[in-house]
């Protein structure tokens, strides 16, 4: 024994095809073995070893090849596994393949070439882990063995202790019985699961000789164990041909020997005496007493007729042990004269189907569910009731070809809702019903099917499982015709009663509300003291005047739950049905729910009511009787025939073709043409099903005559095509490779779809056509595709067409008394065969035949050699050549030809030489500019890198601290954006004015009850839920909900907060947060947005005294960096920036300008000192008021006193002012886009004087609004980036010159640099700790957080560490971070918000735990902050570490603060609007809520008072909302 504690080269990845089309799973190699366990699927192929999930998705897969060692003996060959790559010279092949569940082990036995048995016990988990192995024969030595078992049974050693051992019954090898001198087991064994087992694992040892020998030859089928008793069923093959199925029962008691001696059995027989049938496959019937059993029988030689059978094979221990004639506890049995076994006969022959090969058995209810697997690809569905009456089968899955079920299926052990379907080389996972399919409750109970029920709550049809509560209806324990039924009876008084049955099974609540109405539209229909209904019928006393001689229509409503049942019935007094005793008469007697007695209609209780008699009556009509012949064809494909032709006697009334298959309860009727008396035509059908059914032909009243078969097998399928080629012109003959094509009736290619080319002929395997045509050149792919009547079946394989055959020329010679003729045709990639080309010689417009003779090929050219025979004279001038539908005339080439060709042979070197020199003189003009344009690039490229590296040696941190007085929010506006971001409205209407500020406003007596209404802890929670598991409640409802609550419970803040605990614990406990690590990482719940307020409010004092000053600064430093540089006026794209997507890499050369500014005072001419303004010579007139009006700003601490739109300007230029504008005259235009005007535009210099004027108090000449106000200004303008124009339209030479965006990447770095400081003091201010101490908020919530963990039995630290950064700096920092507006009255630019986004970035991967690994192509905002992370991650830990040491807040100090902040507040927001909005949500969702609170056991004082509100805001709705 070899212990191998996982030291194994394991092939992972890719050793199966794929995940199959439809829910299956496709396997390299042939299925050996597989089994189910738990959850999980293990497949054992050729050479691997799958492990695959319930659903049939890979886990993981073994290798089953590797190395026998030289040295090692045959009889001890060790089995080591090698990886696919490496060398190998054996394959281990699976025989046995066991889950050992309670062991956690698979059991895997098998044999391997050049060596003997091997057995593996394998992690049941993991199978690539290998927990023992070695060399024993376990199961049969042979390669493939299909008539051997193997499985788990108990043996009871003491009331106390039970042994598992592994039985494996093996078919003989008695041609080679030791092979090579390997050790062989016997016929039947038991052997050792573990170590701990006499002999140790695997043995067969035991306290005696233990094994089970047969007397002849044996086949197993099939074997388990029910309690002690095992069962194992066989096969006993014999010399006449006859074959006898055996059962065999042992008891599993005491131990190994006293099991076999228990040795009892029988013989199973479909036919007297047993013999002649063959067991195919089996399964057991979950449940009993008694133990049921189903087998396959096939009753012929060709194993084709089979039957499904049912007995009862509860085991008889009342007979002798060890009596058995063809078993004995011998090693070597003989022919025993002992009496002969048990003979069981079955209960019922439940099926008849050709080539059945497997069945698997499920209990549903009281219903028998038979899922069967045949020979030709289909699962098939047979339900049977309680009295074993089946109903309609029903196809499952239906393959397109002949492949083969195997004979062992299984169900998914997980939901128990699908079936293990295995072919060949492939499972397929099929569902056991398709209940949704049928969209109304007639339909679901038509079915017949018992895993469906129609669910009154859902409205739709659905499992039992998938219906909340129980109203629910389904089929009822016995088969039954219809969903509803009616008799009329007539009692001793004449009392007439007429009697509704709902035949139906339902849940407990659709029984609690069953009633019956029967309206009628003229007078009443029952007496008024008519039985009330009781479940499953209702009683209508009709009363004496009711029925009529022709009958009255009635329609019966029945309800049941929520589920209305409609059932129109037409009431007939019995006795006036009469007439001559035909079946037409019969049946019209039974639906109007008489019955029938003898030979006229009667009262139901005075007849009977069973359709079976209608059918024994002859029809009466008085004309001959039609019948069949023949029907041609009479073997089709599953898709059907279209114009099949039917012949026979008697046929001129014939009005359809009945097709009634075993497997169909509703036959298939066809209409009927060209019916001559002795044929007709009809289309037969397509069919869910391949197999035989059956044909008779209706007459005008119904009856059917006749008996003929039609045949329905596989769809026809093409493999290959001979040639793959064709021409255009078309009419290729190409023969088609596949199985069915006898079933074909036309051809279609794409390119030509409505061309059907017939077959030309066919059978099974091959078909031949003509290609046709196409309309297009060159060479293309045509798509091929095959019609079958209805139906176009495309093939895998192509045609690809190429241009028509080329024929250059030809040569005549004689050869004695016959001309031989060569052609030659330019050769190409159609393989174009001597078959297929015809040729004439033409003489004297007399043409003589030409016998192809032979094909010579060659890299250009093909030649045809053909001969003429006996011609008067060997001078052809003209061949006729014809293939497909083409004809080609080749003439022979005249002299005159051949002497201009031969010119043009010799002009083509001059022209040639000539070409040369041109080109050459071109080729060094052309390099001279290029060598350069390169050195001018070359150049520029050198300065601009030179410019940056000086750039960034030379940034200096010199820009401005002092920035004035900081403009903070107040508390409502700093709140209401955070609230309601998207919501101007409702932010507009929760806020008070101004004037409203001071005053406590009244809530109205509505407002008031919701107020109270949401104080209570259950309704609100409740509310919230409810809300939540509604899909037509948005994100968007949801953050609305959220902050209107904040709004609405801001004065209690210690309320709120406990509401938020409350909904965070359940959002921790929901099933969807299986990965704890996402909790809080999205706003998808209305908590989360909770958080994000309450986190604002309990934050901003913290925000207003430490945090915002340093966001202040360090916003104003960028914004004064960016300043520095050239900003386009249009895309806001910067020199200076953070962002990579917001670099301005196009600028131009640019210079700084120093402005001496003067501010007009009053309007009559006088102006101020001036103030000095730095200006760059690319800004707009427009940037250069902004820059006129900021400089003013922070040098005196107060605005200019006009608004920027209202300020113009003017350059003082030799002694006079000239006003600059945006756009005027002189402006530059390319090509339909003009540039804005700028200082460098005007020709402004350095110090030059500039005036601003008011436009009110001095109004230009001209006046101007600004161009920023056109709609398509980014269309009409440019500033820096140059339009997408011609080249040729710019005048500007500076504007070509080459700009490189990488060069301009090291301004980033210096807006970075420039910057650093304040981005550091600002995240060293959020996560500082000021006198050792966070923010209350802080320290609670992260508290809050441990304390969570630690109730989840969590103990990864980064699960925790991830919670802390979801709640806070991702939820509240960033938010705030890359939104100042929200705290600062100031507006945001484009490219203020892009670099915010970057710092965003860093300070979120501050806190992150992975480590990111950055390279050359890293994106640039992630490199910018590369160095600083790791030290910030640090800072990061260490703050989280110290708030976590920090001394617990005290419940009491927490809610003082919490007191504190409501009261700050306390008058700032408008409760009654909030109240009000979240009213139109509880309105929405008014029944979702209520029915929430009766699950959550509200008190119905509680529901009382929602009721209140909801009726004291419905009083308000005449009146406008405020």
């Amino acid at each position: 024994m070899i212990l191998l504690p996982g030291l194994l080269f394991i092939l992972w990845g890719e050793p199966a095809r794929c995940l199959a089309e439809g829910g299956g799973f496709d396997f390299y190699g042939e299925i050996r073995q597989y089994t189910v366990a738990t959850n999980t699927v293990y497949v054992a192929t050729e050479e691997k070893l799958y492990q695959l999930n319930h659903d049939l998705t890979l886990v993981r897969s073994v290798t089953q090849r590797g190395i026998i060692k030289s040295e090692e003996q045959f009889y001890d060959a060790q089995f080591h596994r090698v990886s696919e790559t490496d060398q190998w010279n054996t394959t281990f092949r699976v025989n046995v393949l066991l889950p050992f569940v309670e062991n956690d082990t698979l059991i895997s036995c098998g044999v391997i070439d050049r060596g003997c048995g091997v057995c593996e016990l394998l992690d049941l988990k993991d199978i690539s882990n290998v927990l023992h192995r070695e060399v024993f024969p376990l199961g049969p030595q042979r390669r493939n063995s299909s008539a051997s078992v193997g499985f788990l049974v108990n043996v009871e050693k003491t009331r106390t202790k039970t042994e598992t051992y592994i039985l494996t019954a093996i078919q003989p090898d008695k041609k080679n019985p030791d092979k090579n001198h390997c050790p062989s087991s016997k016929t039947v064994n038991l052997h050792n699961t573990n170590n701990n087992q006499i002999a140790m694992i695997f043995s067969t040892a035991a306290d005696g000789y233990s094994t089970i020998n047969v007397v002849g030859d044996v086949e197993f089928v099939d074997g388990f164990q029910l309690g002690f008793i095992i069962y194992l069923f066989s096969n006993l093959p014999s010399s006449d041909k006859s074959n006898k199925v055996r059962l065999i029962w042992l008891e599993g008691k005491t131990s190994k020997t006293e099991t076999f001696k228990s040795l009892r059995g029988a013989t199973l027989s479909i036919s007297d005496g047993g013999r002649g049938s063959r067991l195919e496959a089996s399964s057991v019937i979950p449940g009993g007493p008694p133990v049921l059993w189903s087998g396959v029988f096939s009753v012929d030689e060709g194993r084709t007729n089979t039957e499904l059978v049912l007995f009862d094979i509860s085991s008889d221990l009342t007979g002798e042990k060890d009596k058995d004639p063809d078993f004995c506890l011998k090693s070597d049995c003989t022919p025993k004269s002992t009496p002969q076994p048990k003979m069981l006969k079955p209960k019922k022959v439940l099926f008849r189907q050709n080539y059945m090969t497997s069945v698997l058995a499920v209990r549903q209810k009281t219903w028998l569910v038979f899922f069967i697997g045949t020979g030709d690809g289909q699962l098939i569905k047979l339900a049977v009731d309680k009295n074993y009456h089946t109903t309609c089968p029903r196809v499952l899955y239906r393959a397109n070809d002949d492949r083969k079920v195997l004979p062992k299926m299984h169900l998914d052990p997980v939901d128990l809702k699908h079936v293990y379907v295995p072919f060949q080389n492939q499972i397929k996972r099929v569902a056991v019903s398709n209940c949704s399919t049928y969209t109304n409750v007639e339909d679901c109970w038509s079915a017949q099917d018992p895993y469906c029920v129609w669910c009154g709550s859902k409205g739709s049809c659905t499992f039992e499982d998938d219906c909340p509560g129980s109203d629910w209806l389904s089929i009822p324990d016995d088969s039954q015709q219809k969903m509803i039924s009616h008799q009329v009876a007539k009692d001793n008084t004449g009392q007439r009663t007429l009697t509704i049955q709902t035949h139906v099974t339902a849940g407990s609540e659709a029984l609690a509300n069953f009633a019956c109405e029967f309206p009628t539209s003229s007078s009443q229909l029952c007496i008024r003291n008519s039985p009330p209904p009781q479940f499953p019928q209702c009683t209508c006393i009709l009363t004496n005047s009711t029925l009529h001689a022709e009958g009255m229509h009635v329609t019966v409503k029945i309800r049941l739950g929520k589920t209305r049942l409609t059932e129109p019935l037409k009431i007939s007094n019995c006795a006036d049905i009469i007439g001559p005793p035909t079946s037409v008469l019969c049946r019209q007697c039974i639906e109007a729910g008489c019955g029938w007695n003898i030979n006229h209609c009667s009262w139901a209780n005075q007849g009977e009511r069973n359709d079976s008699l209608c059918q024994k009556l002859d029809s009466g009509m008085n004309i001959s009787r039609p019948e069949i012949s023949s029907i041609t064809p009479s073997v089709i494909s599953f898709y059907g025939k279209n114009n099949a032709v039917l012949s026979g006697h008697n046929l001129h009334d014939v009005t359809r073709v009945r097709i009634q298959a075993d497997m169909d309860c509703t036959p298939q009727e066809s209409p009927v043409w060209s019916n001559t008396g002795d044929s007709l035509t009809f289309h037969i059908p397509s069919a869910n099903n391949k197999g035989v059914v059956k044909v008779c032909v209706v007459l005008p009243d119904g009856s059917c005559h006749g008996s003929a078969t039609i045949t329905y097998r596989s769809s026809p399928s093409c493999t290959n095509f001979t040639p793959n080629t064709s021409w255009i012109s078309g009419k290729r003959e190409i023969t088609v490779t596949g199985s069915h094509l006898d079933f074909v009736e036309g051809v279609v290619h794409d390119h030509a779809p409505h061309e059907v080319r017939s077959p030309k002929s066919s059978n099974s395997q091959n078909l031949t056509y003509d290609t046709p045509a196409a309309k297009t050149s060159g060479i293309f792919i045509s798509l091929v595709s095959l019609k079958v009547a209805n139906q176009t079946l495309a093939c895998s394989p192509t045609i690809i067409y190429h241009p028509d055959p080329e024929f250059i020329s030809f040569t005549a010679a004689r050869t004695g008394d016959d001309v031989r003729v060569t052609i030659q045709k330019k050769a190409d990639k159609l393989n174009m065969k001597m078959t297929e080309i015809e040729v004439w010689g033409v003489r004297d417009e007399k043409q003589y035949p030409c016998i192809m003779e032979n094909l010579e090929t060659s890299n250009n050219t093909d030649s045809f050699t053909c001969e003429i025979s006996k011609p008067p004279d060997a001078k052809f001038q003209k061949l006729l050549i014809v293939y497909g539908d083409k004809e080609v005339t080749l003439t022979r080439p005249s002299s005159v030809l051949y002497f201009l060709m031969l010119l043009v042979l010799l002009l083509i070197p001059c022209i040639i030489v000539l070409v040369i020199i041109v080109y050459r003189r071109k080729q060094m003009t052309l390099t001279a500019k290029m060598n350069k344009y390169v050195e001018d690039m070359e150049l520029d490229i050198r300065n601009d890198i030179r410019q940056g590296f000086v750039d960034l040696q030379t940034e200096k941190a010199d820009l401005m601290e002092n920035v004035g007085a900081i403009p903070f929010l107040d508390f409502k506006h700093f709140a209401s954006r955070i609230f309601f971001p998207e919501s101007e409205s409702m932010m507009a209407s929760c806020i008070k004015d101004i004037g409203q500020d001071a005053v406590q406003v009244q809530l109205d007596e509505c407002c008031q009850g919701l107020s109270r209404l949401i104080q209570d802890q259950l309704f609100l929670t409740s509310m919230v839920h409810a809300m939540e598991e509604q899909k037509s409640f948005t994100i968007k409802d949801k953050c609305a909900l959220a902050s209107l609550l904040t709004v609405a419970l801001h004065n209690n803040l210690t309320y709120l907060t406990e509401i938020m605990e409350v909904l965070l614990r359940d959002l921790m406990q929901q099933n969807s947060n299986t990965q704890p690590k996402l909790l809080l990482r999205r706003t998808e719940s209305v908590v989360e947005k909770l958080l994000t307020n309450w986190m604002s409010i309990c934050l901003y004092g913290f925000l207003r005294e430490s945090a915002g000053q340093h966001l202040f600064l360090m916003v104003s430093a960028l914004t004064q960096q960016t300043a520095k540089g050239p900003v386009d006026c249009v895309t806001e794209k910067a020199l200076y920036t953070l962002s990579e997507d917001w670099l301005l890499w196009q600028a131009q050369d640019f210079s700084s300008l120093k402005l001496k500014v003067l501010f007009a005072v009053g309007s009559d001419g006088e102006v101020s000192e001036p103030l000095e303004v730095n200006a760059l010579s690319c800004d707009t007139v427009e940037q250069v008021k902004e820059k006129i009006l900021s400089t003013f700003k922070a040098k005196f601490g107060f605005p200019y006193n006009t608004a920027l739109r209202d300020v113009r300007i003017e350059y003082e230029q030799n002694g006079s002012f000239v006003p600059l504008e945006e756009v005027d005259a002189s402006s530059e235009v390319i090509g339909e886009v003009t540039m804005l005007n700028t200082l460098k535009h005007y020709k402004v210099p350095d110090g030059a004087t500039i005036k601003v004027l008011s436009k009110k108090t001095h109004p230009p000449l001209s006046p101007q609004g600004s161009v920023k106000d056109d709609e398509n200004f980014s269309g009409k303008y440019f500033h820096l980036i140059d339009p997408d124009v011609e080249e040729d339209q710019r005048k500007n030479p500076e504007r070509k010159k080459l700009k490189l965006k990488e060069v301009h990447l090291t301004k980033l770095l210096s807006t970075k640099v420039a910057v650093h400081s304040y981005v550091e003091n600002l995240f060293r201010s959020i996560w500082g700790m000021p006198n050792c101490r966070a923010p209350h908020a802080v320290k609670y919530f992260f508290d809050f957080l441990d304390a969570q963990a630690d109730n989840m039995k969590i103990t990864d630290p980064d699960v925790l560490h991830i919670w802390k950064t979801n709640s806070l700096p991702l939820r509240f920092w960033v938010n705030i971070m890359k939104n100042p507006q929200f705290v600062f009255d100031m507006e945001k630019s484009p490219n203020l918000d892009g670099c915010l986004n970057v710092i965003a970035q860093a300070f979120m991967d501050s806190f992150s735990l992975s480590e990111i690994q950055l390279g050359k192509y890293a994106p640039t905002n992630k490199l910018l902050y590369a160095k600083d992370i790791p030290k910030f991650k640090q800072e990061v830990k260490a703050y989280y570490k110290q708030v976590r040491e920090q001394p617990p807040i005290t419940v009491s100090e927490f809610k003082g603060f919490l007191q504190e902040e409501s009261k700050k507040h306390e008058s700032e927001f408008n409760d009654a609007a909030a109240l009000k909005e979240i009213y139109k949500f509880i309105e929405r969702y008014f029944t979702e809520i209520t029915d929430k609170l009766d699950q959550n056991g509200a008190p119905t004082e509680l529901k009382e008072q929602l009721h209140h509100v909801k009726d004291s805001f419905d009083g308000l709705k005449s009146c406008a909302w405020n």
